[in-house]
């Protein structure tokens, strides 16, 4: 007997292996890749080339399913970043934003001396 396909093809339950069980990220990283997709379908034409076209060769025309299908064949991927990644990347900002206030008065400081001159 023919197995009939289900619902939801890839399966909903290889999906979340992918993306570590976590249904929130499933629909996250899909959402944010359809998203994608359309913006991509969107564009044609206007001469943005910064998009990513799909990277699947699917039946499907929706934007959604054509983001899962990335995502079950491991085109698609994201990376939770850890603890550390995050606390390094508050840092960096941090300092930059300094960098940025430090540059503002140094010219701040400069136009004033302009000025009384």
């Amino acid at each position: 007997m023919a197995e009939r396909p289900t619902l939801v093809d890839p399966p909903i339950e290889n999906l979340l292996e992918k993306v570590g069980d976590s249904k929130f990220t499933l629909v996250s990283v899909s959402a944010i890749r359809a998203r994608e997709i359309n913006e991509y379908y969107n564009g044609l034409g206007s001469g943005h080339g910064a998009l990513i076209p799909p990277q699947v060769t699917s039946l499907s025309n929706k934007s959604l399913s054509l983001a899962m299908e990335e995502l079950y064949e491991g085109k698609l991927r994201f990376h939770r970043p850890t603890a550390e990644e995050i606390e390094s990347e508050r840092v960096a900002a941090v300092e930059a934003e300094q960098a940025r206030q430090d540059a503002n008065s140094d010219l701040d400081a400069f136009t004033d001396a302009l000025r009384d001159a």
